[in-house]
C-alpha cells in the first residue's frame, strides 16, 4: 500500500517545520510565559522561566564535567522535576541523553552502558538497589563522573552541586549551537530481555515529530503522562506538549485513584495510556464517580488495543479515542479514530500522514490489500540507526525498487480493502502447526470475548504431531466457576479446525512490561526448555 510518493516523503515534512531547538523552545515560552506552569509532578512544579534557569545550570555542570557536544549521558531514574530538568538540561549542553529503562535487570543496564558509551551516570536513590551487583564496577567506570539526584554518597556528585557548578557557564551565550543533525537521544529496545539495542534519534526528527501538531495541543493544553521517562510512549506526547506551550503533568507511579485526582484537579485535556492501564482504570470503583469532561483526546499505544476495550472507554469517558501503532525506530505508525470510524475498532487505523507503509511477503515482494505479511514503513520520523549496531541496523531495513529505506516492524498484518490495519502477529510469534500457519491473535480475541476472561495469551508450545501447537493462558474473573476444559471447548467452536487449541491453563496474572506489553518470551520458556 502507498500512500504518498516515497521520495517526496522527508522533503515535504521538513520544509513544513523549520527546526529550532527544545531548549531554544523553553527559552521562548520563559519570555513569553515565565510565569506559567510547564511541568507538574508529584508535590513540585515548574514554571517556564524557572525550568530555563535550570536546564541551563545542569548543562553548565555538565561542561564543568567534561562533557562536550555529542557526549553521551545516562539516565537512570523515576520520573521527576530534577529527572526531567537534567534530560532538558543535557541536551542544551550539546550532549545526547541516554534514559535507561528502570525495569532492565543489572546485566542489562551494564550492557546498555557499555554500548551507548556514557561520560556521566546520573541516578535517583530508588534505583541504586536495581544496579547490584555492577555498582562497584560503575563506581570505578565513572569515577567523578557519578551524580546523585537525591541521595549522599561517596564517589558521587549531589545533584544541586551540579546546579552550582561552574555559574559563568550557565550563560546561553556559553551553550553550544544545536543543528538538526545533532544526536538527542538513545532509547533502548529491549530492557527485560534480549539483547538491547540503542535507537539514535537526532534533533531534526525529534523536532519534526513534535511540530506536526497531531495531537491538537496549544498552550492551553494540559496533558497526563504516567508511563516511564525512558519510554518513547512518553517522550513524544511529553516533547509534543512542550512544543505546543501546554502543560505536561507526570506520575511518578501509576495508580488508578491518583490517576483520576489529576484528572479532576488539573482539568486534563489529553493522556496517553497503555491498555492495561485503560482496564484498570475502566474497571476500577472510582471511575464511574470522576469528572473527565475536561477530555479533549485520549490516546493509546504500546500494544493492541481490544475493540471491545475502545468500545467501553467511547461509551464511559469523554474526549475522542485514538489509537497509535508504530515503533520507537519509527516509520510504521497507524492512527485509528475510533470516534470517526466506529465500524473499524477490530485494527489499528490506516497510515499516518506523510507514512508509506506496505505488506511484504517472506521474499520481500509487495503483497495487495486483504493478504497477509510482514508490515514495513518509512516516513520523515525513523531513526538514525541503532547505535553502533550497523549490522543490526542493516537487517532492519527493507529496501523497495528505487532503494528508498524502509523500517521491518516485525509484525504481520493485512490492509483491508478501506486502507486499514489489522495486526496478526508478531512475526517471531506465528504459530506453524502441522505446515499451517497460526495467528496467535485470531485465537486470543475468540478466547477474550468469553465474558468470564479478563486476559488471554497464545502460544505454540512443541508438540511431536503437529511440531508446534497453540496452548492459551487466561486470566478468568474472580467468582467465576468456569472449567479450563469448558473454555477449551467453547473457544474451539468458534475457529477453524487447523486452529484448534490444544489446551488451555488459567492463570493468576500475566507477566507484562513496564508499558503493558505481554512477555510472551517468558511465558514459552518453560514449555521448550529441554
Amino acid at each position: 500500500m502507498t500512500n504518498k510518493s516515497v521520495e517526496a516523503l522527508p522533503v515535504q515534512a521538513a520544509a513544513a517545520a523549520p527546526f529550532v531547538s527544545f531548549p531554544e523552545l523553553i527559552e521562548q515560552y520563559a519570555l513569553q510565559r515565565g510565569d506559567t506552569h510547564a511541568f507538574v509532578c508529584g508535590d513540585t512544579s515548574l514554571t517556564w522561566a524557572t525550568l530555563a534557569q535550570r536546564i541551563s545550570a545542569v548543562a553548565a555542570g555538565c561542561m564543568s564535567m567534561g562533557i562536550r557536544k555529542g557526549d553521551k549521558v545516562a539516565l537512570l531514574a523515576s520520573s521527576s522535576i530534577e529527572a526531567l530538568v537534567t534530560f532538558f538540561g543535557v541536551i542544551k549542553a550539546g550532549a545526547c541523553i541516554v534514559p535507561l529503562a528502570t525495569s532492565a535487570t543489572a546485566t542489562a543496564l551494564l550492557s546498555m552502558l557499555r554500548n551507548s558509551d556514557a561520560k556521566v551516570l546520573v541516578i535517583s536513590n530508588d534505583m541504586r538497589d536495581l544496579l547490584g551487583s555492577i555498582s562497584v564496577g560503575l563506581e570505578r567506570q565513572f569515577h567523578e563522573r557519578l551524580v546523585a539526584i537525591d541521595f549522599e554518597a561517596p564517589g558521587w556528585t549531589g545533584w544541586n552541586d551540579l546546579l552550582a557548578a561552574s555559574a559563568a557557564n550557565s550563560r546561553s551565550s556559553g551553550m553550544p549551537a544545536l543543528d538538526p543533525e545533532d544526536d538527542f537521544n538513545i532509547i533502548y529496545s529491549s530492557g527485560t530481555t534480549g539483547d538491547p539495542k540503542g535507537i539514535l534519534h537526532r534533533h531534526g526528527m525529534r523536532y519534526r515529530q513534535a511540530a506536526r501538531r497531531s495531537f491538537g495541543l496549544d498552550t492551553s493544553s494540559v496533558m497526563l503522562l504516567s508511563t516511564p521517562l525512558y519510554s518513547n510512549t512518553t517522550l513524544q506526547p511529553l516533547l509534543a506538549t512542550l512544543a505546543a506551550g501546554g502543560l505536561t503533568v507526570l506520575m511518578p507511579k501509576f495508580n488508578v485513584p491518583e490517576y483520576l485526582k489529576l484528572c479532576e484537579r488539573f482539568q486534563v485535556t489529553h493522556t496517553m495510556l497503555v491498555p492495561v492501564q485503560y482496564q484498570r482504570i475502566l474497571d476500577h470503583g472510582d471511575f464511574a464517580g470522576a469528572k473527565l469532561s475536561s477530555f479533549v483526546l485520549k490516546q493509546c499505544t504500546g500494544a493492541p488495543l481490544d475493540a471491545r476495550l475502545k468500545a467501553r472507554i467511547q461509551a464511559s469517558w469523554p474526549g475522542n479515542l485514538r489509537e497509535v501503532y508504530g515503533m520507537t525506530e519509527g516509520g510504521t505508525t497507524c492512527i485509528l479514530d475510533a470516534d470517526a470510524y466506529p465500524d473499524k475498532l477490530g485494527t489499528v487505523g490506516k497510515a499516518a500522514a506523510d507514512h508509506d507503509i506496505r505488506i511484504i511477503d517472506d521474499a520481500g515482494r509487495v503483497l495487495p490489500a486483504g493478504e497477509a505479511g510482514e508490515i514495513v514503513g518509512r516516513s520523515p520520523y525513523m531513526m538514525a540507526g541503532y547505535y553502533r549496531q550497523p549490522d543490526a541496523t542493516q537487517k532492519f531495513y527493507w529496501h523497495d525498487e528505487t532503494g528508498a529505506i524502509f523500517h521491518r516492524s516485525g509484525d504481520i498484518g493485512r490492509f483491508d480493502a478501506d486502507g486499514f490495519l489489522t495486526l496478526l502477529d508478531r512475526k517471531k510469534d506465528i504459530i506453524i502447526s502441522g505446515g499451517f500457519n497460526i495467528y496467535a491473535s485470531d485465537l486470543e480475541s475468540v478466547v477474550a470475548s468469553h465474558p468470564d476472561v479478563t486476559d488471554v495469551a497464545v502460544i505454540g508450545i512443541p508438540s511431536t504431531q503437529w511440531g508446534e501447537t497453540p496452548l492459551a493462558l487466561v486470566v478468568i474473573r474472580p467468582g467465576s466457576n468456569m472449567s479450563e476444559e469448558t473454555l477449551r471447548q467453547w473457544a474451539n467452536e468458534k475457529v477453524g479446525r487447523t486452529q484448534r487449541l490444544s489446551a488451555l491453563e488459567f492463570r493468576q496474572e500475566l507477566p507484562r512490561s513496564a508499558l503493558g506489553k505481554t512477555l510472551k518470551r517468558e511465558l514459552r520458556a518453560p514449555y521448550w526448555k529441554q
